[in-house]
């Protein structure tokens, strides 16, 4: 593993643990304020401490799995911030519960987005994402900030619990559907996350290429 390798390593289980998953998690708790339900609130989850939203076992997970990864070759790890208590039955709203578990994507779409300005401004000076130096380490900072969120954003929409999408699945389908769909996934769910976390060079990366190098302007992804 070289030297960049371990940066990138680094700044990406930064990244998650002190913006990318508590905006995430703080986005879930302020919309469902928002729309009714305190739940989370009480727990002090509205908050960008990253201390509130971090889960030991899912932190330790995602550190260990990205070195591994980075030894091996590959840029990015498996792990997840302290899920945001939600209480659907407090939510005002046909489509409360979807717009609680779309929160958390989109503000990873926004970061993304920030994160991409910083990153264009910077290669229009002709500073590249590398470890040569403190501004091409700046860069290296947006360059995995788009990457991360934009993972972030792709990996929760997929409809299987408890993933965000599949609030969005169970409120778009009509009771009955769901409540089938809900009981299969309670069957199968969790063998269903695990394929997709084994498959997801093949399912995540054809879409997550495109969109990292739309933003980034260059190609920062191959796919």
């Amino acid at each position: 593993m070289n030297s960049q390798a371990m940066a990138q390593a680094v700044i990406f289980v930064a990244m998650f643990v002190l913006i990318s998953g508590p905006v995430h998690e703080c986005a879930h708790a302020y919309v469902a304020w928002r729309l009714g339900d305190s739940t989370a609130k009480m727990f002090g989850r509205i908050s960008l401490d990253p201390i509130r939203h971090f889960d030991p076992v899912g932190g330790t997970l995602l550190i260990v799995s990205v070195m591994i990864g980075a030894i091996s070759g590959s840029p990015f790890g498996f792990g997840w911030a302290k899920p945001t208590p939600v209480n659907p039955y407090n939510l005002k709203g046909r489509y409360a519960d979807t717009m609680v578990a779309v929160a958390g994507p989109l503000s990873n779409l926004a970061l993304a987005i920030v994160f991409a300005i910083g990153f264009r401004i910077l290669l229009a000076s002709g500073i590249y994402p590398d470890n040569t130096s403190a501004s091409n380490m700046v860069s290296l900072v947006f360059a995995v900030g788009i990457e991360i969120n934009v993972v972030l954003m792709l990996f929760n929409l997929i409809p299987i619990p408890p993933l965000d999408g599949s609030h969005v699945l169970f409120d778009l389908l009509d009771p009955r559907t769901a409540q089938s769909v809900r009981t299969f996934m309670n069957q199968y769910g969790l063998m269903l996350l695990f394929l997709v976390v084994f498959l997801a060079g093949r399912i995540i990366v054809p879409i997550l290429v495109p969109i990292v190098n739309f933003l980034a302007g260059v190609q920062l992804l191959v796919g």
